[in-house]
């Protein structure tokens, strides 16, 4: 990014555009509730995994707004703000850790994903990485879907700041494992605590059979 505040304006609104590149082409199509989707947790030991959806309106102006992996937690908080504020609709759907061990990870975030389909109603998705199987309103998967759709982004970004969110409220529940530093995952930190202190209620055992296995 460059460095002087007008060649980063530039650089900021070019990557907007781009950004946005698929949800212009759908919208050109005649699709109206263009939904992007993105989750966080799939990998976490503990907590739950959480899928946003987001849809945007024809003249959404998210200056930022990227990949919740490229961001700081500042970052990540102002644009959710700013995504929740532009939003034609919104929703967060979560399946907790029993949920993960009983039917596992790939069921937990289809069955999320299914749901904010049956609350948003959309006519066209946007998916990262992986399409959905079983739904009949079509769709397109993304590889890096975060980086090239401004809709799944945007979803990235309120799934993230939610799951962060809940996983510190979690730290004061469960204060032996720093849930509040790490968000769940398989840190030096965590492990070392899942090793002096052994699990808690809230991480997914079958997560940590593979773990040991």
């Amino acid at each position: 990014m460059p460095s002087d505040p007008a060649s980063r304006h530039r650089c900021q609104e070019e990557q907007h555009k781009a950004l946005l590149l698929y949800e212009r082409e759908l919208w050109a199509q005649g699709y109206q509730r263009v939904l992007g989707m993105d989750e966080v947790g799939r990998g976490s030991l503990a907590g739950p995994v959480m899928v946003a959806g987001v849809i945007l309106p024809r003249d959404a102006r998210l200056i930022g707004v990227n990949d919740s992996k490229l961001l700081t937690a500042k970052q990540r908080s102002t644009c959710a703000a700013e995504i929740r504020a532009v939003a034609v609709d919104l929703a967060v759907a979560e399946r907790d850790q029993r949920f993960i061990d009983q039917y596992g990870i790939v069921a937990a975030v289809e069955s999320c994903q299914h749901e904010i389909i049956a609350r948003l109603c959309p006519d066209y998705l946007l998916l990262d990485a992986f399409a959905l199987p079983n739904v009949q309103v079509p769709q397109q998967a993304l590889v890096k879907g975060d980086q090239k759709s401004l809709s799944i982004a945007a979803a990235s970004i309120i799934a993230k700041v939610t799951r962060d969110a809940y996983m510190v409220e979690m730290d004061r529940e469960y204060p032996l494992y720093g849930m509040a530093s790490h968000k769940g995952y398989g840190t030096a930190k965590h492990r070392a605590a899942l090793e002096q202190h052994g699990a808690s209620a809230l991480h997914r055992h079958s997560f940590l059979r593979f773990l040991e296995g």
